[in-house]
C-alpha cells in the first residue's frame, strides 16, 4: 500500500471555453504535476466535475490521463454513487483497465444508515477487481461514515485498504489512526489540516491544492511524514491563504483560476458552478504572484 503514501492529487478536468474537454490542457496538468513530485494522480473524483460529464467524456479523461502519466504514477478512478448495484456495474476489468484502485463515495442524498453504508460498502468490496479507497465527505453526502463503520468495513476486507477522510475533524480521524490496522491507510481529504493529521498518524492527502503547487505541498507531505516538523509547518504556513482562498467560493473554480494563472488550462467551469468573482480572481492573482515564480510552475 506505500503507493499511496504522500500526496495523491485529485486532478480537474480542464474545458475549453465552448466546456468541451481540453485534452492537451490535461495532458499538461498531468505532466506539472508529475513533474512536481506527487505520488498518484486520482481521476474522475469531485474535482474532475464528473458528475457533468458524459459517459463518452469520462472515457476521454481516463484515456488522456493514462497516455499522459505513461506508467510513471499510481493512478486511482473514482467509482461511487448512491446507487449500489449501478456503482457495481461500473467495477467491470475493461472500465478498470489501468488503475491500481478506486476512490467511492460513501452514498450521497439517500442518506443511509450506519449498516446501510456498510453493506453497500461490502457489496462493492465483494465485486472490485482492484483494492478500495473509501471517501467520507459528508459536506457533500448529507450523512457521516463513523469511525465504527469504516473500522468494522477495514477490519473485514481486506480489499478496503484506507479512507479519504474529508469531514474536517481531526478528532475523528485521529480515532481512526488510533484504532485502525496496520496496513489500513488514513488519507486527509482537507488539505488544510493534512499536516497534522500526517503528524498524527495519517498516511497522507488526497489533494486540490496539490496539483497547482505540486512541487511545495508534496514536499510538505512528505517532510511531515519523516517528522521534519518545523519544515513542514513553514511550508504550511506559506500555502495556507491560497487554501482557503481556493475553497472559498466552490471546488474546482478556486484552483482552476490558480492553474490558468500558470498558463496550464483555461477557468471554465460547467454550470451550476461559476467562476470565482473579480475580487477572490484578484486575491489569488496577487497571492501567486508573490508568493511563487510562474517560470517555475
Amino acid at each position: 500500500m506505500q503507493a499511496f503514501v504522500g500526496t495523491g492529487v485529485a486532478l480537474v478536468t480542464p474545458f475549453k471555453n465552448d466546456t468541451s474537454v481540453d485534452v492537451a490542457a490535461l495532458e499538461r496538468l498531468v505532466n506539472h504535476v508529475i513533474e512536481g513530485g506527487v505520488e498518484y494522480l486520482v481521476v474522475l473524483g469531485t474535482t474532475a466535475e464528473s458528475v457533468t460529464l458524459s459517459k463518452e467524456e469520462k472515457e476521454l479523461v481516463k484515456k488522456t490521463i493514462i497516455e499522459a502519466n505513461q506508467g510513471r504514477l499510481p493512478l486511482v478512478l473514482g467509482v461511487g454513487g448512491n446507487h449500489t448495484a449501478g456503482v457495481i456495474a461500473e467495477l467491470t476489468a475493461d472500465n478498470l483497465k489501468g488503475f491500481d484502485a478506486i476512490l467511492s463515495v460513501s452514498p450521497f442524498y439517500n442518506k443511509p444508515t450506519q449498516e446501510g453504508i456498510y453493506q453497500h460498502f461490502k457489496s462493492i468490496a465483494l465485486s472490485s477487481p482492484v483494492p478500495i479507497i473509501l471517501y467520507n465527505v459528508p459536506g457533500r453526502t448529507a450523512s457521516n461514515m463513523l469511525p465504527a463503520t469504516v473500522l468494522r468495513l477495514a477490519t473485514e476486507f481486506p480489499n478496503i485498504i484506507g479512507i479519504k477522510e474529508a469531514a474536517g475533524d481531526l478528532v475523528q480521524a485521529m480515532e481512526l489512526i488510533k484504532d485502525k490496522p496496520d496496513d489500513f491507510l488514513v488519507i486527509s481529504g482537507d488539505d488544510m489540516i493534512a499536516l497534522p493529521l500526517v503528524l498524527a498518524g495519517g498516511a497522507g492527502v488526497i489533494s486540490v491544492i496539490g496539483q497547482g503547487f505540486a512541487r511545495e505541498f508534496s514536499d510538505l507531505i512528505r517532510l511531515g511524514l519523516a517528522r521534519e516538523v518545523d519544515r513542514a509547518f513553514g511550508i504550511h504556513y506559506q500555502l495556507a491563504p491560497s487554501i482557503d482562498m481556493i475553497f472559498e467560493q466552490g471546488n474546482p473554480a478556486g484552483i482552476k483560476e490558480v492553474l490558468q494563472l500558470m498558463d496550464i488550462m483555461k477557468n471554465t467551469v460547467r454550470l451550476p458552478l461559476v467562476n470565482v468573482n473579480e475580487d477572490l480572481a484578484k486575491r489569488i492573482n496577487s497571492f501567486v504572484a508573490k508568493n511563487y515564480k510562474l517560470a517555475n510552475h
